[in-house]
């Protein structure tokens, strides 16, 4: 299990939210943590610290007035980390390649896929011609919804048709790299793992998956070491003292390359 570090930009700062508070009506989000320092600071920590494959995500769409602040966010990050970072928020084919020029590994991808809550395989196929299999993650973040787990998308406030299975983890694999997948309704609370979700990916032996969501506590990390079979990688965010948290950064650092 690996640490997967982030930057999550909203209205031009960096910030942990609570992941089901997102509204694009108002540019609203419940903060957990505001940060004082920019993105390209903790890029810089993270390539001080020898982590690759974080991400970085806009949560604002391009039609809020605070994107352009989001996106000047990102990208320094990138110039301050080349190679090491992913980035996703509003990636369509017609401006994935941008992401890589300025010096993602990936690009990040889900409403663009997932259109008005269906998967559309043209779009996906654009996509994966755009920027190649090998640069692509598609991020299948889901809710609890009548017993299962059904992908969400536009900054995770609909729902789609699409229900998160070992068989749709199967079908996407051969279109990307890797997959991201937040666990929304337990984003940003740090009060536990959504243990069913990271039980029914870690059963799955496919590419890498880097699971988000819920982790507060070192105890949380073993649970999900243990639900996925040692098999996911992890991002923490609103627990991690770096982001007002309890969790020292080093020490999460230290275990999980233990």
């Amino acid at each position: 299990m690996r640490f997967r570090p982030c930057i999550d930009i909203h209205n031009g700062k960096v910030k942990q939210i609570v992941g089901g508070s997102l509204r694009d009506r108002g540019d609203y989000a419940k903060d957990n943590f505001v940060s004082e320092q920019d993105a390209a600071f903790y890029a810089r920590l993270y390539q001080r610290d020898g982590l690759k494959g974080g991400h970085i995500i806009l949560l604002n769409p391009e039609s809020s007035e605070y994107y352009d602040r989001s996106r000047q966010q990102a990208m320094k990050a990138l110039a301050a980390y080349p190679q090491g970072l992913q980035v996703g928020g509003g990636i369509r084919d017609d401006n994935a390649q941008q992401w890589l020029e300025a010096g993602a590994t990936h690009v990040i991808a889900t409403s663009f896929v997932f259109r008005e809550g269906r998967l559309d395989y043209g779009r996906l196929e654009r996509l994966e011609r755009a920027v190649g299999k090998e640069h692509l993650v598609l991020d299948l973040s889901c809710r609890l919804r009548d017993g299962a787990y059904w992908i969400v998308t536009d900054r995770w406030q609909r729902f789609t048709d699409v229900r998160l299975s070992e068989k749709v983890l199967t079908e996407l694999a051969g279109h990307c790299d890797e997959f991201l997948i937040h666990a929304v309704d337990v984003e940003g609370k740090a009060n536990g793992i959504e243990e069913g979700l990271a039980t029914m990916l870690g059963t799955w032996n496919g590419i890498p998956v880097t699971y988000a969501g819920g982790v507060g506590s070192f105890q949380d990390l073993e649970t999900l070491r243990s639900c996925g079979q040692n098999r996911l990688d992890v991002t923490i965010g609103s627990a991690l003292d770096l982001f007002g948290g309890a969790m020292e950064y080093q020490k999460v650092l230290e275990s999980l390359r233990s």
